[in-house]
């Protein structure tokens, strides 16, 4: 008689479970595989690797936060350029209001000639105001004396920050250019040259920003992609 205790079972088919198991591990693998190909990334879930997926994401995170502090960059550049555009505006203004004084101090000038001169400077402050009115970033004045103590996030840390503060007064009454008249006009160059340097120091103040975001933006786009690549490292 036939042994039947030996390598067979009636109730349950232990060969058919074996390979049910082993075919369901290769449809997990076969699942594991196709989503990295769909996505290109090794991990795609903290289970296949915790330590890993934590790492990467917070890297990504960093990475993230680089990407808009670099925007942040460019926004900031683009405030200080548009400021430096109405302060080499007015400081143009400045240098012909200068010209003009000067003219006023040429003793051969009768009343009318130097009435014109006085017309001429009072016009040319007026575009001075204009001036300052006119330039603005996203709605806000830049040379009014209120935008100052402004923040920029130019890093993905909270202390990588741009404090800006454009709180030097242009207007003709800060610079001392008001009153003007056949009277006075002539003896007004002092105050002129007041203005240019007062201008000329905002100007300067303004250009040290621009200079110090040039590098920050150099810092940033390297950082970014170091980043990345790490990121890449682990989670690719």
């Amino acid at each position: 008689m036939s042994n039947f205790t030996s390598g067979f079972r009636i109730a349950t088919n232990i060969g058919a479970q074996n390979a049910y198991n082993a075919l369901d591990n290769i449809n997990q693998q076969l699942n594991t595989v196709e989503l990295q190909l769909a996505t290109g990334k090794r991990i795609n879930s903290v289970g296949q690797d915790p330590a890993g997926y934590t790492i990467g994401t917070k890297r990504s995170a960093r990475s993230a936060g680089l990407s808009q502090a670099l925007t942040n960059v460019g926004d900031a550049q683009s405030v200080l350029s548009t400021a430096e555009g109405g302060l080499q505006a007015i400081n143009n203004i400045l240098v012909n209001i200068k010209t003009l004084v000067t003219e006023a101090g040429n003793a051969g000038l009768g009343s009318s000639e130097l009435g014109a001169i006085v017309t001429q400077v009072n016009s040319y402050l007026s575009e001075v105001g204009q001036t300052i009115s006119e330039t603005k970033f996203n709605g806000q004045q830049l040379l009014n004396n209120v935008f100052t103590g402004k923040s920029f996030q130019v890093g993905a840390d909270s202390g990588d920050t741009l404090s800006v503060s454009l709180s030097t007064a242009v207007d003709s009454a800060a610079l001392g250019l008001t009153g003007l008249s056949t009277t006075n006009i002539a003896g007004a160059l002092t105050s002129v040259d007041n203005a240019i340097n007062t201008v000329t120091s905002q100007l300067q103040y303004v250009g040290s920003l621009e200079s110090r975001l040039t590098f920050k933006q150099q810092v940033l786009q390297v950082s970014i992609t170091n980043t990345q690549a790490a990121t890449s490292q682990i989670m690719d």
